[in-house]
Parts: structure tokens; sequence; C-alpha cells
């Protein structure tokens, strides 16, 4: 058993702190959606919230469960039956906390989705970019050198470990990139408006293509999970600092 721990309400009360988890609307409830174990000496993150997760997090012995994406949304059916009762039940039999951020983690100017893709693209000069519920939730910059699409492509498989789409005509030099990770769709309007040459998100809607071609700007599309890989991981990893702790990310492959 390790030797440290910590209590399950100051590990909420810290990523309350750390996310400015009340700041702005969103989706869902952020932070502690089901309740487990009063005391913490593993944490497992991940994107998504889901039975394989949850077992599996239970199988490495896990108190806790953190994740992007939980299993409580706005306007979904109240009655804990079928699935939704085998996901809580799941946690609640094995005692497992589970915790979740969504879009705090998207914004976070350090930790989250679209901080952390932007340093791994090396883009320079960021901004806050786009609106997730009244708050700025991407970021956009320039490169140090402009890029080709081809490069860029190669980039972002490399970034997210999966082969982007790629529509639009934009310019042959690639000087700013906005990024939105997730489903994002939308969000290529503004992208136009404020002359970018380049907008990546995870998903892709039909009407996409004649619109970037048409605007002439590129659109890369990475997958919504693969685009949300890399906060929960940063995430993890200041928790695991912090409280000198054990956390591990599993992966549930998700290719939309």
């Amino acid at each position: 058993m390790p030797e440290t721990s910590i209590t399950r309400d100051e590990l909420v009360a810290f990523l309350d702190d750390l996310l400015d988890a009340h700041e702005g609307g969103d989706y869902g409830p952020n932070g502690l959606q089901v309740q487990g174990r009063s005391q913490i000496t593993k944490v497992v993150t991940g994107v998504s919230a889901c039975l394989e997760l949850f077992e599996r997090a239970a199988a490495a012995d896990a108190d806790a469960v953190l994740v992007h994406h939980g299993i409580f949304w706005h306007g979904m059916p109240l009655p804990l039956t079928g699935v939704q009762h085998g996901r809580v039940a799941s946690l609640i039999q094995a005692g497992v906390n589970l915790i979740a951020y969504h879009l705090p983690l998207d914004r976070h100017p350090d930790l989250g989705n679209n901080a952390v893709a932007a340093r791994e693209f090396g883009l320079l000069d960021t901004e806050p970019f786009g609106d997730a519920k009244g708050l700025p939730v991407g970021f956009a910059g320039r490169f140090a050198e402009p890029v080709g699409i081809r490069d860029l492509a190669r980039r972002t498989l490399k970034i997210f470990g999966q082969e982007p789409q790629v529509f639009g005509r934009g310019p042959e030099r690639i000087s700013t990139l906005g990024i939105i990770s997730g489903g994002a769709q939308k969000e290529l309007y503004r992208a136009i408006d404020e002359g970018l040459d380049a907008f990546l998100t995870g998903e892709v809607s039909e009407w996409v293509m004649n619109l970037a071609r048409e605007a002439g700007i590129h659109y890369l599309a990475a997958g919504h999970y693969a685009t949300e890989r890399l906060g929960i991981r940063a995430l993890g990893r200041r928790v695991a600092d912090r409280f000198d702790i054990p956390v591990e990310f599993i992966d549930v492959p998700n290719p939309v």
C-alpha cells in the first residue's frame, strides 16, 4: 500500500481551485460526480468516463477516477437505469470516486487541452481564442517560421496520435493557427473572422469542407478524444507532483 494518501475532499478542493471550476457555465457538473472512499492512495485518469475505464481503474486499485468527460450532462434522462445505472453501480460497488472537469480543463492556461497543444505546436504570442459558455476556451498563435499543410498534418499526427482529416484551401505557407479541442466546428466562423490561416479541432461536420474552401482557410480534425488526451494527462501529473501519490493514465481509445 502506498505510504501517502489524501482525502477525497482535499483532492476535489485542490482541483476546484486549480481549474477555477466554478467560473462560467458548462454542459454538466464539474467536480465530484460519484462519491467513493474518503481516503485516496491512487488516482486513475482518463478522457471519457465509461464502464471499461471504471473496471480497469478498480482492477488497478485506484480510489478515484479523474476524467474530462463525466457521466452526467444537462438534459440527459434523470432515472438511474440501464447503462447509467451500470456505470454508477460499478463505481459504488468498488468504492471508487468519479471526479470530472470539462470546460475548466479545456480552457486552463497551463494544463488545459488547448494550452498544452499550443505549446506542443511551438506557437508563439498565444492568445485566448473561441468561446464556450461565455469564456474563451481555446488558444491561437503564430509559428516562428511558416509551415506547409503537409508539415502541419504531420505535426498534428505526432502530437495527438491520430491522422487528421484535412479540409479547405488555405495559404501555402501557414503562419497562424487556432486550436480548440473536441467538437468546436462552429468556431470555424470565428477563425475565419480573425483571419487565421488554419483552425484545428477534434470533429468535423458536413458543411465544413465547402466553407473552409471558400473562405481560404485550412481545417484539421484530429479526433475529439485524441485532442483531449493532453489536458487530463497534464492534470494527472500535477496531482502526482502535488500529493506524491501514484497517478495512472488509462487509455480507452475512441477514433471519433
